[in-house]
């Protein structure tokens, strides 16, 4: 891999953009826009602009992440993950800083259209993702060194990401948008996690305090598990307890013979589309358990990053079928 990559070409920054992760942007885009097909406000060149912006976001973060894990010492040799840029010597610091500048610029542009469809208050949301995506490994107290990784990404994967996307569209706010973009968030997590957890030997040795390396290993493999079941529940209980098929529906449709057959159906239906993702995050995690530690565990990223897509399209068939 490092000999066939030259110095500042597009294959380093398309590398040092670590695009297994722009599913961690894409999928509170899907959702935040799903639910505003399900409120009747779809609007396509909002939702555009948003991925435009959540995945620009994402990039920048990745390329600050590279940089700064470098800066502190923390890309050593015996790294596990997949190569940084920066480290390699793909990337030049400097140059690097300049990707950072250009990209943020891009996504502050594309987000800039949000101001039409939502009023100027999107100018403070845009501007707290872009101060959110520097303090989560640089600054006075990065948040990604101090066990606070995982509330940060809940936070802003999920109920930023989902909540504003929906926002912009539908112009008020729900409690769907909480519910939804806390459980999307809890999935985006599970990528960190998986990160956290296969680094936490070499993480404890920097001085990264992820909440892996505080509270162990076994917490960490357990927290992957946890993070997906967590966000099937909030979705069932959304979907059965909210605003979707409840018991009391079902049976008063027996009484209906055209509305039967409909109702069965999403009845029916909504477990299935649940299960499309967690079953295959289970399997992920048993892979976790058997692997435990090493190079190996860079295979589940693919895997996890396929399972947020999975949960993403799902719950998006989900909000529009109703």
């Amino acid at each position: 891999m490092e000999e066939s990559v030259k110095p500042n070409s597009l294959k380093a920054w398309f590398l040092a953009s670590r695009p297994k992760t722009w599913a961690a942007a894409i999928a509170p885009v899907m959702v935040g826009s799903a639910l505003a097909c399900h409120h009747h406000s779809f609007k396509p060149i909002a939702a555009l602009c948003c991925l435009l912006f959540a995945v620009a976001m994402q990039i920048a973060a990745n390329l600050i992440n590279d940089l700064y894990d470098f800066l502190k010492g923390s890309d050593r040799e015996d790294r596990l993950g997949p190569l940084r840029a920066t480290a390699q010597g793909w990337i030049l610091p400097s140059s690097m800083k300049k990707g950072i500048i250009a990209v943020i610029v891009f996504g502050c542009i594309c987000g800039s259209v949000l101001i039409y469809y939502a009023g100027w208050q999107m100018i403070f949301v845009g501007l707290f993702c872009v101060i959110f995506a520097y303090l989560y490994t640089s600054g006075p107290f990065p948040l990604a060194y101090n066990g606070l990784g995982d509330i940060a990404v809940v936070l802003f994967f999920g109920l930023v990401a989902v909540g504003f996307t929906a926002y912009v569209q539908v112009y008020q706010w729900d409690r769907s948008f909480i519910l939804c973009g806390l459980a999307t968030g809890l999935v985006v997590n599970t990528l960190l996690v998986l990160n956290n957890y296969r680094d936490r030997e070499q993480d404890e040795i920097s001085g990264k305090r992820t909440s892996v390396v505080l509270l162990g290993e076994r917490f960490g493999r357990y927290l992957y598990l946890l993070m997906g079941i967590l966000a099937e529940i909030l979705i069932v209980r959304y979907i059965f307890n909210f605003s979707y098929v409840r018991f009391p529906q079902l049976l008063g449709s027996l009484v209906n013979t055209d509305s039967i057959l409909p109702t069965i159906a999403k009845f029916i239906a909504f477990p299935i589309l649940i299960c499309i993702y967690l079953i295959p995050h289970i399997n992920t995690w048993l892979k976790i358990c058997d692997i435990r530690s090493g190079e190996r565990l860079n295979m589940m990223i693919g895997e996890t990053s396929r399972n947020m897509i999975l949960f993403a399209v799902t719950l998006t068939i989900t909000l529009c079928l109703h």
